[in-house]
């Protein structure tokens, strides 16, 4: 698999990075199939100069850059023409109008079927009111109130709580 990612260059304390195509199966400075752009992270503001058809060539045959590429990358502007070369504006817009009809449909579906569910439930509606008054009424012959049950404490059990409650 061919991805594109930096190669390392420069002295200790100056790194230098290149931007290449190469094996993923390499080592981060071996061999490179071919070189892409430079970016110097040093300088301020940051260098990067980068070769945007030998980029698109390698995306287009399928290499995957890595995430700093990715980003730089993102940062000159290449994947914004990569993906306008792989999605033509032509296409964004006829998918939009047949999203604007597939949901004017999905609207007119669902219209109908809730006009037919407000139907159903103002049928069940009056058919459960009919139910609660019957119901209601039987209940009310039938209930009668339990008395409470209240448990008192003996005065020796108060005392002991009230003397742990004081020593606490």
């Amino acid at each position: 698999m061919v991805k594109l990612r930096l190669r390392r260059m420069g002295t200790i304390d100056k790194p230098f990075y290149r931007i290449v195509a190469v094996d993923s199966r390499k080592k981060r400075d071996g061999k490179y199939l071919e070189q892409l752009g430079y970016y110097d992270p040093k300088t301020d503001p940051f260098t990067l100069k980068v070769d945007i058809e030998k980029s698109i060539k390698w995306l287009k045959v399928g290499a995957k850059p890595s995430q700093t590429v990715r980003s730089l990358f993102s940062k000159a502007g290449i994947l914004e023409k990569w993906h306008n070369i792989r999605f033509p504006q032509e296409e964004k817009t006829e998918k939009k109008e047949i999203t604007k009809k597939v949901k004017k449909e999905v609207e007119k579906k669902s219209s109908k079927k809730d006009t037919k569910a407000k139907d159903s439930k103002a049928e069940d509606s009056k058919a459960e009111d009919s139910k609660e008054k019957k119901s209601d009424k039987s209940k009310k012959e039938t209930k009668t109130k339990e008395p409470k049950k209240t448990v008192k404490k003996s005065p020796e059990k108060a005392e002991k709580t009230e003397e742990k409650a004081k020593s606490d």
